[in-house]
């Protein structure tokens, strides 16, 4: 999970962020696919990374993207 991060950060493109009960979970697009980062609130630790391809994951993060201009 540690290399997931890491290309996550490297190469990933940050879309968004968002608490659901006592997480935080952070939204990346990479290639053709999505990854949520699961961490508890106010922890560093990554609990899990779920990726996904299907648009409907974004529904809980479509006030909160923000695309780069261009």
């Amino acid at each position: 999970m540690g290399q997931q991060a890491r290309c996550l950060h490297q190469t990933g493109h940050l879309l968004a962020e968002r608490g659901q009960d006592s997480f935080r979970l952070t939204l990346y697009a990479l290639s053709d696919f999505y990854a949520e980062v699961w961490r508890v609130r106010d922890e560093e630790h990554i609990l899990f990374i779920h990726l996904f391809q299907h648009p409907a994951g974004l529904a809980g993060y479509l006030d909160r993207i923000r695309l780069p201009e261009f």
